[in-house]
């Protein structure tokens, strides 16, 4: 049902596994994206019909952009999701891959745990924060959500543990 080589598959894999936590699972013939529970799945059919987008993202909208999503004939009704309130969107070499990446992480912030949303948030905060700092003309990283290591001990900072100088000092 789907080709591990297909361009538009790669694009969604980077984008929704460089949200924290995340994990690939191939569930009913087709990849899945979860953090706990399932946030996105790759390729999807129309509710009701026969029709199937094997090149398309489902996801679950934000309440309050779902009605205008519904309007916008890119968008679809998924079999078996659509009930749940999700949503599919039909990629293409035309898509906008910022869109796809707003929509993921909408859809990623309604399941993820709390510490998985905290860690999103300082990918955030930090990305921010080095794209103020950047010189202009500098180059821009492909996916700036995509975490960058920040150097800071084994967990990165995370986790409770601090450097220890000498004689018991903090580093």
């Amino acid at each position: 049902m789907f080709d591990d080589a297909d361009p538009i598959l790669g694009r969604v894999r980077e984008i929704a596994l460089a949200l924290p936590d995340t994990t690939e699972v191939v569930a009913h013939g087709r990849p899945t994206f979860r953090c706990g529970k399932m946030f996105a799945n790759y390729g999807g059919g129309l509710k009701g019909g026969k029709v199937r987008y094997d090149q398309s993202v489902l996801f679950i909208p934000d309440e309050s952009e779902k009605p205008a999503l519904e309007e916008d004939p890119r968008f679809f009704v998924p079999a078996y999701y659509g009930p749940y309130g999700w949503l599919g969107l039909i990629l293409e070499d035309t898509t906008d891959w910022d869109e796809v990446a707003e929509l993921l992480d909408a859809s990623y912030r309604q399941v993820a745990p709390k510490r998985s949303l905290a860690k999103l948030e300082r990918l955030t905060l930090r990305g921010a924060l080095r794209r103020l700092r950047a010189p202009q003309g500098a180059e821009r990283r492909a996916c700036p959500s995509t975490p960058i290591p920040s150097g800071r001990g084994r967990n990165n900072g995370v986790g409770g543990h601090r450097a220890v100088g000498t004689r018991g000092r903090p580093a």
